[in-house]
């Protein structure tokens, strides 16, 4: 199942550190082609439509959901490695499971279970999307989780405190050596940065939230938004959004492959574990690109994440989850049946922490809808059970 094109840098699927348990090899996929479908046929995975970014749910269906934003995430992913000659499949792959671990309410429902969590460890939704296809999918008769490949699993993980990865075998090595992954996974990590920096200037604007004028003093929109105007002067605004936007992220794309291709060439690595070995990251923009790039994440932080009606969401969002997590806490009775006797078994295992994750795993897996709807079941009085 090899491609002809792969660049010897590339994962080889033939060549896979393998999983976690043995398994015989797919007839008719190459091993990550097979991991890729798994995730896909996920639980996890189908929850994430109804799982947002920045905006709940049901403040409106224009906006994006955790779904499509993997589903751009993807997108952007393999087109650069198609360029690039890597392996399109794992970097799919990495890109559709980087968020199956984030909680309902995005970075604001991470934050408030890592409040709850802190005593027993913390919540990090990167550590909790590697602990979902690893052992929270319940579909295969002869193990828990997916059973993906090594590949896909280092590309999952983005980062680990050196504490947390002395308990992660193998695929906590690399943050203990201080390697770097292969370079799909690198790529699968920008591609998540690209995707959700200019999407968010989309939905921003659609909410009325950010400004173009305000957008105008970054040198990355400024540039594509005179490029937009000087050829379409009479375009509709909506129009013209998205005529800027798609050109901002082909001007990153396009920066990345260009850049990162030049890195390879100096270097040349000979496969994957020289890329590993090697002493710095190679997929990257260019300095000037950069710096465009930071000062489009440092906006969106000030005018975006920070807007007054975005922290009134994340209050409520704060009130749920902590909610919800304190409720199920004190009583596990509370809980689905599967998910008590879990609990059951997980705090006889490692006391209170194993109580508190199982609590965690339950309200990480909600979706905005359900996390609200469970809160009000619990906390109001004219509610039923």
């Amino acid at each position: 199942m090899a491609s002809p094109h792969r660049a010897p840098y590339a994962a080889d699927p033939s060549r896979t550190r393998g999983r976690r348990h043995a398994e015989p090899g797919p007839a008719w996929r190459s091993e990550f082609q097979r991991d890729r479908d798994r995730i896909v046929h996920s639980a996890a995975f189908r929850r994430l439509e109804y799982k947002t970014q920045v905006f709940v749910n049901h403040e409106g269906d224009m906006f994006r959901t955790r779904l499509t934003h993997t589903l751009e995430v993807a997108q952007i992913a393999r087109t650069v490695a198609r360029a690039l000659a890597l392996d399109e499949d794992l970097v799919e792959a990495i890109a559709l499971a980087h968020d199956l671990g984030h909680t309902p309410f995005g970075h604001a429902g991470q934050d408030a279970l890592n409040q709850c969590m802190k005593p027993y460890g913390g919540f990090e939704h990167n550590l909790q999307s590697l602990r979902v296809v690893d052992e929270l999918e319940e579909k295969y008769a002869d193990f828990n989780g997916l059973n993906l490949t090594f590949e896909t699993r280092e590309g999952i993980l983005k980062h680990c405190s050196t504490a947390v990865a002395q308990g992660l075998g193998d695929i906590g090595r690399r943050f203990l050596d201080r390697t770097h992954p292969g370079i799909e996974a690198q790529l699968a990590n920008v591609a998540d940065e690209i995707a959700y920096n200019n999407h968010d200037v989309d939905d921003g604007l659609r909410a009325g939230l950010i400004t173009v004028a305000q957008l105008r003093e970054l040198e990355l929109f400024r540039e594509q938004h005179d490029a937009v105007l000087q050829q379409y002067p009479d375009l509709p605004s909506k129009r013209m959004a998205h005529e800027t936007i798609r050109r901002m992220i082909n001007r990153l794309v396009g920066d990345l492959v260009e850049t990162t291709r030049a890195q390879l060439k100096e270097d040349a690595p000979a496969d994957i574990d020289a890329v590993r070995a090697a002493g710095r990251a190679f997929v990257a923009f260019s300095d000037g690109v950069r710096d465009q790039n930071l000062a489009l994440k440092r906006f969106l932080r000030t005018n975006l994440y920070q807007h007054y009606r975005v922290h009134r969401m994340t209050l409520k969002a704060r009130r749920v989850v902590e909610g919800l997590f304190d409720a199920f806490f004190a009583d596990l009775r509370l809980l689905p049946p599967s998910f008590a006797a879990a609990a059951h078994r997980m705090e006889a295992a490692r006391g209170e922490a194993g109580r508190a994750r199982a609590v965690a795993d339950y309200v990480a897996g909600m979706t905005d809808r359900y996390a609200i709807s469970e809160y009000e079941r619990l906390h109001d009085p004219a509610r039923g059970g």
